[in-house]
């Protein structure tokens, strides 16, 4: 059945995921999103003439609730993209700038000011209307969904992150010359470990490294997802991003085949776990002998490393020393505890911290 999917976000990873998907799946109406008509107007037009489907593009601005109601209404999606952020993570992460280092070096959490607002207002609108259609969010999920999850807000799934972990396996293994390509390959990992499987860059700590289950009896293959080819940190991920979410956005369409996979948190967990999806819905797929209890704290030790000490119950994320540490002379309350409540005002402390970056 051809499928109506809104992608909420339409800058380079959500056009690359957006073609990808046009190539990929049975679209029957694809609806851009994007506050920046110049940019990504004309893509999306050309996407249209490219694939011989329906392409629309729609002037969004994601701080508006009422414009992303209309939006819902409208189009009355199969699937929602959600990829919309206040800055792209690259216009900090990599600057070199004394407050670019200081705050991509604390940990991606610190930026949650810039990446949560759009995500909160898309769940809130759809919680509101009534829609349950699958979300599938690619704005910092390993940490946002666990937050939203505490209200009932977390979206479907996520994109990135595990799954490009994944991704690097699948390479390795193909690069074997006995692969047949029917091995069954499970991933559990958290974002901040990204860059080192990018980097193939395998940590001392065998704690700290990816954990990769092959074969249905799950045997322990950790270090393939580092042997992969170095690429440096920069945009360039953003083609494999796109990539890896490409099989989780077209098995949440209407009459999908079940897939089997690894992505970011399911359930509203923290990190990233092998899964299973079908249907639109989305479950754990552990390897025998994982446990979901296991896999959850081994995902929440990582978050560290972004700068996570803890969410609390009521989603409000409590900041690792090291954070605070990292912004105590630029500005301390920047590493306070972030109350969704009162998510605004931290987002106004960060992009008057951004500002001298810019």
């Amino acid at each position: 059945m051809a499928a109506t999917i809104v992608f909420i976000g339409a800058g380079d990873v959500g056009l690359r995921m957006a073609d990808g998907l046009l190539a990929r799946a049975p679209i029957g109406r694809m609806v851009l999103a994007d506050f920046n008509a110049a940019a990504a107007g004309p893509r999306a037009a050309m996407l249209g003439n490219c694939h011989g489907v329906r392409v629309e593009f729609r002037p969004l601005d994601g701080r508006d609730k009422s414009a992303i109601a209309a939006l819902v209404r409208e189009t009355r999606p199969d699937l929602i993209a959600q990829c919309a952020s206040l800055i792209s993570p690259w216009s900090i992460i990599g600057r070199d700038h004394p407050v670019a280092r200081k705050i991509s070096g604390a940990g991606i959490a610190l930026q949650i000011g810039a990446q949560l607002p759009i995500l909160l207002n898309v769940m809130e609108v759809l919680r509101d209307l009534g829609v349950t259609s699958p979300v599938a969010n690619i704005t910092m999920p390993d940490i946002l969904h666990p937050m939203l999850a505490a209200r009932g807000l977390a979206p479907t799934v996520g994109l990135g992150n595990v799954s490009i972990q994944h991704l690097r396996v699948r390479h390795r293994l193909v690069e074997r010359d006995d692969f047949t390509g029917d091995e069954q390959i499970r991933v559990l990992g958290h974002h901040c470990q990204v860059y080192d499987v990018m980097k193939a860059q395998m940590p001392l700590d065998a704690e700290d490294r990816v954990r990769v289950f092959l074969g249905e009896e799950g045997a322990r293959h950790d270090p393939l997802a580092y042997e992969g080819a170095p690429f440096p940190a920069g945009p360039i991920y953003n083609e494999i991003t796109a990539a890896s979410a490409l099989p989780v956005l077209a098995a949440l369409l209407p009459g999908a085949v079940p897939l089997r996979f690894s992505a970011p948190a399911p359930e509203g967990l923290p990190g990233g776990y092998p899964v299973r999806i079908d249907g639109g819905a989305v479950a754990l797929d552990l390897p025998q002998g994982q446990t979901r209890e296991d896999a959850v704290v081994y995902n929440r030790r990582q978050g560290r490393r972004d700068g996570v000490e803890r969410i609390e119950g009521d989603g409000t994320l409590v900041y690792t020393p090291s954070v605070r540490e990292a912004v105590r002379d630029i500005d301390p309350a920047l590493a306070e505890p972030v109350e969704i409540d009162r998510l605004a005002e931290r987002t106004e402390r960060l992009m008057r911290a951004l500002a001298s970056i810019r």
